[in-house]
């Protein structure tokens, strides 16, 4: 069920403590997607996004979505960790909905010339477009592992990378694209951005598992992110942009 942000002009699936599961800009509204120019620390990347917002004129309730960028996967303890100190700075800048964090997120590890720390990649915001034609939206990232709680005993075969191993964790992130999807009110002809994160071999996967469930996106190609899922034992994620501006800043 999508749940109405009371100032953020959008709306949101719910997901868990450290993020929801996608965003979707209101009527008249749209949702911006911005990547930086170069990483910057997480902290002080969420500094450096308020100035920009405050910039523009909007307020920090404009941000709707964030994606980071790790040295490598954390433990799930390690992750459980981090979630709690981004969970609190968001809870301090009051752009939680009651209990619900309303902010989609992707958190990943790439797997060359990662950052030292923790750091922003990019983010994305709502602003007022009353002429705008279609929905935008983000669907936050997701790897395979079950919804609804952090536990390594809900990730899909962990420690197994073989090829059928690869093929299963695929495919079930690939159904949690559709339904985000879905439930957002979505269409895979506004789906600009198939991001594909993993470190393992896609020839396959891309044929038999992303490129028959995209439809229409499937003239706008995917992205093969090299990188790592956020928690080890994780092999395989996805995320989805479906915006009309996409800038560097």
């Amino acid at each position: 069920m999508l749940i109405p942000h009371p100032s953020g002009s959008y709306q949101f699936l719910q997901g868990i403590d450290p993020y929801s599961c996608g965003v979707v800009a209101e009527a008249g509204y749209e949702i911006v997607h911005a990547t930086l120019a170069r990483h910057l620390p997480w902290r002080e990347g969420c500094d450096w996004v308020t100035s920009y917002l405050q910039r523009l004129g909007l307020e920090r309730s404009a941000l709707c979505a964030m994606e980071l960028r790790s040295p490598a996967p954390f433990s799930l303890q390690g992750f459980i960790d981090f979630n709690n100190e981004y969970c609190a700075l968001l809870k301090s800048w009051d752009l939680y909905v009651g209990d619900l964090n309303p902010l989609a997120r992707t958190n990943v590890a790439p797997a060359h010339h990662p950052p030292e720390v923790p750091s922003l990649h990019a983010f994305s915001y709502v602003i007022p477009h009353r002429d705008i034609q279609r929905p935008t939206l983000i669907v936050a990232g997701a790897g395979e592992l079950r919804e609804g709680v952090l536990d390594s005993a809900g990730i899909i075969r962990p420690g197994d990378t073989s090829p059928a191993a690869i093929h299963e964790k695929a495919a079930h992130v690939m159904q949690v694209m559709c339904d985000r999807l879905q439930a957002l009110g979505g269409e895979w002809n506004l789906i600009n951005d198939v991001d594909i994160y993993t470190v393992h071999p896609l020839d396959e996967i891309l044929g038999q598992v992303i490129l028959p469930a995209i439809g229409p996106a499937r003239a706008r190609g995917t992205r093969w992110i090299y990188s790592r899922p956020p928690v080890i034992d994780i092999e395989f994620e996805m995320d989805l942009h479906g915006v009309v501006t996409d800038k560097i800043v």
